[in-house]
């Protein structure tokens, strides 16, 4: 399994867990399985949001500009950058990273991972070169529907089997993915563990899981898989999963 030393020094757990904050019309909100005209607002002030899961234990942020996605370019500079003032803990950011100078200005704000997407799918050359620049501290994000990569902002289908998109972007550079099963995402009917083992054994590089995840033995059985972290946004916001029970439960474990 994956461990992680909490930034606190109180221990380790075996998984991360990574609340989402999902950004749209500056709101934070979660989307039902991708579907931008399916979507619930949770707050109005995102970054107060960060606070709150910060002081319930996260270790890690996660953070993606929906409207970015869709558009092709980052939305919300200074949501994100109200965020990394008031939270300590590394943050992950994606949505709409299309190029070398918009990963450079999210880095130059403390931003600790960039998720490329779109950008990595439509030309995998731009891995090699995120890599080059910024190590591990790029990320590339698989999104599935049906088995099959979608691309800007989960609204593009693609012919490309997520599982072969996954093994294609490893040998182009990536050193650690996300993997979201857009079908799950938001629905709480819990992730896609088929999808989710199969990228695992087919590159052998660290792997995030994200979509459905909504209760911890969810979370227990994904560590036992060896997933590195797990992000978990809509079971956070209903009470599915209270961050701070479930650390302590897994952490028991």
């Amino acid at each position: 399994m994956g461990s992680v030393q909490l930034d606190s020094g109180v221990g380790e757990v075996a998984i991360e867990v990574i609340p989402a904050i999902d950004l749209k019309g500056g709101r934070c909100v979660r989307l039902y399985q991708g579907d931008y005209a399916r979507e619930t607002i949770f707050s109005e002030q995102p970054a107060q949001m960060a606070v709150h899961w910060e002081r319930q234990g996260a270790t890690r942020l996660h953070i993606v500009d929906l409207d970015g996605a869709s558009v092709g370019r980052v939305c919300h500079w200074d949501i994100i950058a109200d965020i990394m003032k008031q939270v300590q803990l590394p943050v992950q950011v994606g949505g709409g990273i299309r190029d070398l100078e918009t990963a450079r200005r999210l880095v130059a704000l403390g931003v600790r991972r960039v998720i490329l997407g779109t950008s990595a799918v439509e030309d995998t050359s731009f891995i090699g070169e995120a890599v080059a620049q910024f190590g591990e501290a790029v990320i590339v994000s698989v999104d599935a529907r049906d088995g099959y990569a979608s691309t800007r902002g989960w609204k593009k289908p693609t012919s490309v089997k997520a599982v072969d998109l996954a093994e294609q972007v490893v040998k182009s550079g990536a050193t650690r993915l996300i993997y979201t099963d857009i079908s799950s995402d938001g629905t709480l009917g819990g992730p896609n563990f088929g999808g989710i083992r199969e990228i695992m054994s087919r590159t052998g590089v660290p792997l995030i899981a994200a979509g459905g995840i909504s209760s911890v033995e969810h979370l227990s059985r994904l560590d036992q898989m060896g997933v590195e972290a797990a992000i978990v946004g809509r079971a956070l916001y209903t009470g599915n999963i209270e961050l701070k029970k479930a650390l302590e439960v897994l952490h028991a474990r």
